[in-house]
Parts: structure tokens; C-alpha cells; sequence
């Protein structure tokens, strides 16, 4: 079984240095794992460059930032709309947001407020947001209806609600190999739930009509694309993000006891591919939605 250098943890605390199996789960609830996680990974940095790109800022705004992290999105709005505005920073992850509490004290940041909880939970005051942004966070939501109804709830008439997501469509090149794959190694029958993972991502149209669902009007859309570049199959499944972000997912459309067998299948046939190409290359398709709360919506509901 192929091994690589990593860090694991035990309830000792970080093991550093230990070769351990790629295909192991990277426990991101320890305290630790926040504090070697970079501040914008390479995943996540398209997206939130464009939404602060396309965002409105004035000061004195009140801003919710829904699914946080360790706070990049919420510390850039804080220091970019001046110290007279607040920002609320919403996410159930305990290591991500103690991370980010204590780089509000070592940068002595004071408008931004931590609120550990479920978005779709938050209790905000009705109409008191101007802003509502969220990088990514919607792919995370285990209800997303429920989420854009607490965020119309929240927003002031005329309140701006951004967020950015990637669509179906995304890694195509990788899910291609994925099926051929599934074929190879006797598991044709797990094609289907691998196109219930490909496809549980949003198009334009179902988040336009999700936005819509909850009471925004929808005002703009801005799409693009990016490109992540592997020397092989091998570097792909080893990249930190991809491990933590993606493999769990890949190894969960097959039964346990076929993961080796079907993974280990799966990075030769990309380790085939890229040494065709010269490399291993998948696109990202990337979106930014914005929408509005009317200032007249008596007749919503």
C-alpha cells in the first residue's frame, strides 16, 4: 500500500514526521490541525479573490460572513471596511473559529464577532445585516434552504447577499477516470452513487432558484474557471487539501472493504492520463452570486 510522509494525531497530541497510509482520515476537529492549515489554500483562493473583487464596502456596514473558517474572508472585510463596521463571523467549527479568535487578539482586531453554530441556527436580530457573504460555505450546508431563510430574515430592504461555489462540472477529467475505473474494478454497480457525488453540486440555475426560494431577488451571476495541475494521479491524491476536501468523499463510493483496491486502481489509471499529457490537469468552474433583499417584500412569503 503506497505510504507518505504526513502528520497524524493521537490522543497524545501531533505525531510529526510518521509515514502513514495517504488513504487515512486527517482528524480536522484537533486543535492542532488549525494551526498548520494554511490561511487561504490553494482550493479556497479563487473564490474568495473574487467575491472580495465583486463585493460592496462602505464603513460603518454590519457584515455576516456564513461558514467563517479560520477567518480570512472575515478579517479582510474588517480591516477593509474600517473599524466602525461589525463583523459577524458564523461557523460550527470548533478548531477553525478558536484559530480565529486568537488572530483577532494577536492582531487586535475588535469588530469582528465569533458565533460557534450552524448557520441555519444563528439567531440575528431581523432586518440588522447589510451584507451577508459566505466563500464556499453553501457547499457545506446540510440545509442550505434553511440557511437563505435565516439570511432573509437578517437583512435589512435592500441588503446584498454574495457568495461564491463551484457548479457540476467540476474535476470532470478526474470523475471520468473515476467511472472507468469503477468498471475496471467490478464495481459498475456503485456508478450511480458515483453520479449522485458528481451531481449534488449546484447549476446557475438551481442556486438562482434557491436564492429565489427564500425571498432575494437575484441581480448578478459571475462565472470563471481555473485549472489544478499534478505531475500524475500519485501528487493529486497526496495534496493536503485534496486529502482533507475530497478523498473522503471518493472513498465513500465504494464499500469499505473495496477502497484499496478501487483507489490504488484509480491512481494508476490517473498516473495513465498524465503521463499521455505530460501532466494531470482538472478545471474548476467557479461562481459568485449576488442578490438582493427588495425593499418592498410585504407580499413575500
Amino acid at each position: 500500500m503506497p505510504s507518505t510522509c504526513w502528520w497524524r494525531w493521537d490522543k497524545a497530541g501531533p505525531t510529526k514526521w510518521r509515514n502513514v497510509n495517504y488513504l487515512d482520515d486527517i482528524d480536522v476537529q484537533h486543535p492542532d490541525f488549525t494551526d498548520l492549515y494554511d490561511e487561504l489554500p490553494l482550493w479556497s483562493a479563487p473564490f474568495g479573490l473574487m467575491l472580495l473583487e465583486l463585493v460592496p464596502l462602505w464603513r460603518g456596514m454590519t457584515v455576516v460572513d456564513l461558514g467563517a473558517g479560520t477567518g480570512f474572508l472575515s478579517i479582510e472585510l474588517a480591516l477593509r471596511c474600517g473599524s466602525d463596521s461589525q463583523i459577524i463571523a458564523i461557523d460550527p467549527w470548533k478548531a477553525a473559529v478558536d484559530r480565529l479568535r486568537r488572530k483577532l487578539v494577536q492582531r487586535g482586531i475588535q469588530n469582528v464577532r465569533v458565533i460557534e453554530e450552524d448557520a441555519a441556527k444563528a439567531d440575528l436580530p431581523a432586518s440588522s445585516v447589510d451584507l451577508i457573504v459566505s466563500n464556499l460555505g453553501i457547499n457545506n450546508f446540510e440545509n442550505p434552504d434553511a440557511v437563505f431563510a435565516m439570511c432573509f430574515q437578517a437583512a435589512k430592504p435592500d441588503a446584498r447577499l454574495l457568495f461564491t461555489t463551484n457548479l457540476v462540472g467540476h474535476m470532470c477529467e478526474f470523475y471520468d477516470v473515476y467511472r472507468e475505473t469503477l468498471i475496471e474494478v467490478g464495481r459498475a454497480e456503485r456508478l450511480a452513487a458515483l453520479e449522485s457525488h458528481v451531481n449534488h453540486r449546484g447549476t446557475v440555475e438551481s442556486v438562482k432558484s434557491m436564492i429565489t426560494r427564500a425571498g432575494f431577488e437575484n441581480l448578478n451571476v459571475t462565472t470563471d474557471s481555473f485549472r489544478m495541475r499534478f505531475a500524475d494521479g500519485t501528487a493529486l491524491l497526496r495534496h493536503d487539501f485534496i486529502r482533507m476536501g475530497f478523498l473522503p468523499g471518493w472513498k465513500s463510493i465504494v464499500p469499505e472493504s473495496s477502497v484499496e483496491k478501487t483507489i490504488t486502481a484509480l491512481e494508476r489509471n490517473l498516473n495513465a492520463v498524465a503521463a499521455r499529457n505530460g501532466e494531470l490537469a482538472v478545471f474548476v468552474p467557479v461562481a459568485c452570486f449576488e442578490a438582493r433583499r427588495p425593499s418592498d417584500d410585504v407580499s413575500h412569503g
